[in-house]
């Protein structure tokens, strides 16, 4: 098992909650693709029998990442979808383990283009629909960007909102850090009783 080495990075702390939750053969979602490294990620857990559906809305994200996945030999376990996240649901059909956002905006690209608010609680909302039991939204939120409050602030109060019976969400953040450190978000499906 991979566990984080250090709490220094929201993402590595992330895959040590997600360890356990993605099996083999396991359908995922890389909701914001960026630089590729979560859709390798997932495509290493899921296995040669799984499938990922990789999401971004800019270009030089896709060729990243493709990069990144041919180099492993996982471009057969992946879609790459030039499209918002917004979508999910007119891609993704059956139901998925996890899904991945990292919002904000692609690191060492225009900043300018950046995850909304309207579009992420679309793209949750439709994560939450094709979500299976067990089954783990991870929103990794990043808040030292023009709009990063906002997002922060609308994703807070629709996750503070969902039902208890049905989800457990779980907040995970750095205490005294500065500079706006990252939050992490984790929404699970409970099983039907």
């Amino acid at each position: 098992m991979a566990y984080a080495k250090h709490l220094t990075k929201i993402t590595d702390i992330n895959k040590f909650y997600l360890e356990n939750i993605i099996n083999k053969g396991d359908v995922t979602i890389d909701a914001t693709m960026g630089n590729g490294y979560d859709t390798k990620y997932l495509a290493e857990k899921v296995g040669e029998k799984g499938f990922v559906y990789a999401f971004d809305i800019q270009e030089e994200a896709l060729k990243s990442t493709r990069k990144k996945l041919e180099k492993e030999g996982y471009l057969d376990r992946a879609k790459l979808i030039l499209d918002g996240h917004e979508n999910i649901d007119k891609y993704v059909k059956e139901e998925v383990s996890c899904v991945l956002f990292n919002l904000g905006y692609l690191p060492r690209a225009k900043h300018l283009i950046i995850t909304k608010p309207d579009t992420t609680l679309k793209a949750i909302k439709s994560s939450l629909e094709i979500l299976k039991e067990n089954g783990i939204i991870s929103i990794a939120i990043y808040t030292g960007h023009d709009g990063g409050q906002e997002e922060k602030d609308s994703i807070y109060n629709f996750v503070n909102n969902l039902n208890q019976d049905e989800f457990n969400v779980l907040e995970s953040k750095f205490l005294n850090q500065v500079n706006n450190p990252p939050q992490l978000i984790l929404i699970e499906k409970k099983k039907s009783q």
